[in-house]
């Protein structure tokens, strides 16, 4: 199996008055192409951080992270939102989703940034939503007519509108309860099986964790073990 993200002595740090602090320190680690890995840690670990670099929302302060070969800490802002949009789908803790824009416009948006026409963007937006559930009436409803469950199936559908190589999941169950928090994982579960996507969640939920097929465990930024489940 190839690998599509090797990340590399990655280091992120900040500074904090007179003194500096590393967020990530020195991580390295290599997924490979359809695997679905998760990134443990407690809180303030330096998980997320460790996300937002692999998105490109966030740049390193050292060390290389290459996705299909390339390192994209040497890309200028425009091919770092070429690659944000092209190659990667985010799914957040809080869904983030446009509360003013039906489900159905929410997915369809990043098309439109993408430059599909109004019908591709339909017409794939339609057929996202039914695979994660959400059909019918449903597509039609805005963000706070929708359960939790219902709005995270639609940020699933809406990470995989411009068909990205890499979903990035950061505690996508976090404000779930248990059977939607198991639903939404069991979907991203099967993106890997059955669209050879790749997907790494942040997660603090072991359970979960334990069910992807490689754990990274991160602690004060630095990754101390990793193992396939």
């Amino acid at each position: 199996m190839s690998s599509i993200l090797k990340i590399s002595n990655v280091r992120k740090t900040f500074s904090q008055g007179d003194e500096d602090f590393s967020a990530v320190d020195g991580v390295s680690m290599v997924v490979d192409k359809g695997e679905f890995v998760s990134i443990t840690g407690k809180s303030g670990s330096g998980k997320s951080t460790l996300l937002g670099l692999i998105g490109a929302l966030d740049s390193p302060t050292s060390g290389a992270v290459e996705i299909d070969g390339q390192d994209i800490t040497k890309l200028n802002n425009q091919k770092l939102t070429n690659y944000r949009r092209e190659k990667i789908g985010f799914v957040f803790q809080n869904y983030n989703l446009v509360p003013n824009l039906s489900a159905k416009e929410n997915v369809m948006l990043p098309m439109e940034f993408a430059g599909l026409s109004r019908k591709e963007r339909l017409n794939r937006a339609e057929e996202l939503l039914e695979s994660v559930g959400i059909a019918g009436d449903k597509q039609l409803r805005k963000p706070n007519k929708m359960s939790g469950g219902e709005q995270q199936r639609v940020s699933v559908a809406r990470a995989l509108a411009n068909k990205p190589k890499i979903i990035l999941a950061d505690e996508p169950t976090g404000n779930l309860d248990s059977e939607n928090g198991k639903k939404v994982f069991s979907l991203l579960h099967g993106l890997t099986r059955n669209h050879d996507t790749t997907v790494v969640v942040v997660t603090h939920d072991l359970d979960i964790a334990g069910k992807t097929d490689k754990i990274f465990n991160i602690v004060d930024g630095k990754i101390i073990k990793s193992k396939a489940t």
